[in-house]
């Protein structure tokens, strides 16, 4: 079975970065993967502070070690996290065929390449699944699917800790051309919010340049192609960056969001080749984000108010 090599996106968080590293460093059949590094550059504005940590994450990629080989990509400008993924995954993914993303503040499970590349090669066959995720997030799957099941499908990617081939990845519309169509159609709208119902609210987002996110435009192009994301009841891999460091989530988000690294002695995992959607579980996948689309909200308009207080020093 070829490996499929690891992208790893970097910015400006080193205590994050080396500790993702690490956690790969650990992972069975990393020192026979091909390792790929995107360091992206400084904006304009950038103060010392930020160039400083840039360059010390910079500095620190050069060291790495214990992999089969190691290919840096400095950028001199800042591209963005999405233009950086989606550049850096369409050159390595044509290369290769396939590939494995991690971003700078994912930690994994010794058996997360492991997992991730067994998946690859036995999902490659079934076209109806578009990604494999490596996390699981905190939703009661139920006993009697658990007994029989060790991954499950939804409407949705995964975004920390991710595989995917360029046969799904090829001729996506990063410009999502068809969105006035879209959103005239309610129906359409419903079905794609089967993943959560933050969805259509976060493409539109996206396309009025309220958020920048690669990740809500790849859930579309899998809706549009009735496509599936896999994920592990036992996650594989964690995110470390939901403390005030990151740019898309809070610490209320970690505690509400993810669920932890799996706790496994051994390597014993059952992949099934023809997998089938469970509506049971995809129904509690779409409840939980539901709250959290709920939760964030209420953290969003806390954060307004408290914003409005200051401004006229009543706090």
């Amino acid at each position: 079975m070829p490996l499929a090599p690891i992208v790893l996106f970097v910015y400006n968080r080193p205590w994050h970065t080396k500790h993702t590293v690490e956690a790969l460093q650990k992972c069975e059949l990393a020192a026979e993967s091909d390792f790929y590094i995107y360091a992206d550059g400084p904006k304009e504005d950038a103060s010392e502070e930020v160039l400083n940590r840039i360059a010390e994450v910079r500095q620190y990629i050069h060291t790495i070690d214990g992999f089969k080989s190691i290919n840096i990509i400095e950028s001199p400008t800042n591209k963005g996290l999405a233009n950086s993924v989606i550049q850096g995954v369409t050159e390595v993914i044509y290369k290769y065929g396939k590939v494995i993303v991690v971003e700078d503040d994912i930690v994994t499970h010794p058996y997360f390449l492991r997992f991730m590349n067994e998946a690859l090669d036995i999902y490659d066959r079934n076209k109806n699944i578009y990604q494999i995720g490596a996390s699981n997030i905190k939703i009661p799957i139920p006993l009697e699917y658990s007994k029989n099941h060790d991954c499950y499908l939804v409407h949705r990617g995964c975004s920390w800790g991710w595989g995917t081939w360029k046969t799904r990845w090829d001729n996506i519309d990063w410009n999502i051309s068809d969105a006035d169509s879209f959103f005239a159609n309610k129906r359409s709208q419903e079905k794609f919010n089967r993943g959560g119902l933050d969805m259509s609210n976060m493409l539109r987002q996206q396309l009025n340049g309220q958020i920048d996110s690669w990740a809500i435009r790849w859930d579309y192009h899998m809706f549009k192609n009735k496509g599936y994301g896999l994920r592990p009841i036992q996650s594989f891999a964690y995110n470390i960056g939901m403390d005030g460091t990151g740019v898309h989530y809070s610490s209320d988000s970690a505690k509400t969001t993810q669920a932890s690294l799996a706790e496994l002695d051994s390597y014993s995992f059952r992949l099934e080749p023809h997998i089938k959607y469970s509506k049971e579980v995809g129904q509690l996948f779409h409840d939980f984000w539901g709250v959290e689309e709920h939760l964030m909200l209420r953290t969003r308009l806390k954060r307004r108010i408290k914003s409005v207080l200051r401004k006229y020093k009543i706090i």
